[in-house]
């Protein structure tokens, strides 16, 4: 993330944005953005550029046939079969080749196919449109050009969050660029960037020290530095992608749905899904955990419904069974919480402390290249009470002042930092005489804002290659 997001800050965005806001036809500013969007993806998957057109060309006229009504049920499973192919070919081959290998003990060559970026995305999005097709809940849409820009729009199309066509149906139909939207938009975008610049990287940094070292090296304060230094990292650097694509939205008159509501403020499960990759979760209800049956069928199946909704969320993830294992495992906890309520009703404290748990060691299984490396770190972050002067030295190595100081950022913008600016908001408008502090409160975040782009850019132009993790997905 270095060259091509100055690329992108400086020159792509600023002229694609300008263009747009000037012309004044929506069909033209809709051509723009299909163009756009496809010179974005093809910067770095120039041959996959196909392969999403083909995407949205079969799940456009698959939404034509299905207007017909005459035989819609079997156009939806055949739509459902090819977007599940598809996804399955490019993302899970190798994995299965790999795992029939090792169970069979066989030689079958496995393929060397490359990840489409986004595909997971796309995909689902395009099958969302479908359904929805299938359902009613949205009318045909009779242009191409516009599922295409729905399908492939850039500011969302590489990492989320999922949209749902019926979301920004209207403004795929017809939106006005607003100044009074676009400067909170780039603001937004600004945040996002910073999020994965200024604490996302520095923590990744930290992580991948940690994870790269061998059983030996480590010790408990070295595992937990890794593995929490991690769950922030994935943290702010997908929260910051949505923030990212949320604002670049709002600039473009596109209003994305929220992705995440403070995750880590949670005290259980259920309640951390509800604010962890909002898109996702809701995805997976719709499509899957409801036409299941849901929790209308007892307890026991309401749980084993989302045993599958989770091992379905992991396997989306990645094609590694330490994604299985980690969805797997979110899927006990929500199994247990389903059958021990005591554990919902626990005091605030525990239940954040008990979540926290399940959430840490949850992502260094997520994040370890193995299970043999998740049950190392795992194992050293509860019986690693080594302290020599090697793992001391270590230790101190990853706590230099710049990644304390994002440490304590981190911490304070996961529980709520952001809604401190809120709550500063209503309360200077709180009646007429408070309008200039509001004023004032609003031009001190746009020049903190205009701060962090700088450092940002700075950073980005001395810093080393560090994409998105949820590229690979």
């Amino acid at each position: 993330m270095t060259f091509s997001s100055l690329v992108f800050l400086c020159i792509f965005f600023p002229i694609v944005f300008c263009l747009h806001s000037f012309i004044p036809s929506i069909k033209v500013r809709n051509g723009l953005l299909i163009i756009a969007s496809l010179i974005f993806y093809g910067f770095g998957e120039p041959v996959y550029v196909f392969l999403m057109i083909f995407s949205a060309l079969f799940n456009y006229s698959s939404a034509r046939l299905l207007e017909r009504k005459t035989g819609s049920k079997g156009v939806l499973i055949f739509a459902v079969v090819v977007n599940i192919g598809l996804l399955c070919v490019f993302k899970y081959t190798g994995f299965l080749i790999t795992t029939i290998n090792d169970l069979f003990k066989v030689g079958i060559p496995v393929p060397a196919i490359a990840l489409p970026i986004g595909i997971s995305f796309f995909t689902f999005q395009a099958l969302s449109y479908v359904i929805d097709v299938y359902r009613g809940k949205v009318e045909v849409q009779k242009s191409f050009p516009k599922v295409l820009l729905y399908i492939s729009f850039f500011p969302q199309l590489i990492a989320g969050p999922i949209v749902k066509y019926k979301d920004i149906e209207k403004e795929i139909n017809e939106r006005e660029v607003v100044i009074t939207e676009v400067a909170p938009g780039l603001r937004r975008f600004i945040l996002g960037l910073g999020k994965k610049v200024l604490i996302a990287n520095t923590m990744a940094v930290a992580a991948d020290s940690v994870f790269a070292l061998d059983k030996g090296e480590l010790n408990i304060l070295l595992a937990w530095i890794g593995a929490v230094a991690y769950a922030l990292q994935i943290y702010f650097d997908f929260s910051g992608y949505s923030d990212m694509a949320i604002g670049l939205g709002k600039m473009f008159g596109f209003n994305f749905r929220e992705n995440f509501d403070y995750p880590y403020i949670s005290v259980n499960v259920k309640e951390f899904w509800r604010r962890w990759h909002i898109s996702l979760s809701s995805w997976f209800k719709d499509y899957v955990y409801i036409p299941l049956g849901g929790n209308r069928k007892g307890s026991l199946r309401t749980g084993l419904n989302k045993l599958i909704v989770f091992f379905l969320t992991g396997l989306w993830h990645g094609a590694n069974w330490t994604f299985v294992v980690w969805g797997l495992f979110h899927g006990f906890f929500s199994f247990l919480e389903e059958f021990v309520p005591a554990i919902r009703k626990l005091p605030r404290l525990i239940g954040h402390i008990y979540l926290m748990l399940v959430v840490i060691i949850g992502f260094v299984i997520f994040r370890a290249d193995n299970m043999g490396q998740a049950f190392q770190v795992i194992g050293q972050m509860l019986t690693g009470f080594n302290f020599d002067a090697a793992s001391l030295s270590l230790t101190m190595q990853q706590l230099t002042p710049f990644v304390i100081v994002m440490l304590v950022a981190a911490v304070i913008a996961c529980g709520g930092g952001q809604k401190i600016y809120s709550g500063l908001v209503d309360k200077f408008t709180r009646g007429g005489e408070l309008i200039k502090k509001q004023n004032l409160v609003e031009i001190i975040t746009y020049v903190i804002s205009f701060g962090i782009l700088i450092w940002c850019i700075l950073r980005l132009s001395s810093g080393s290659y560090n994409p998105f993790i949820y590229f690979r997905f």
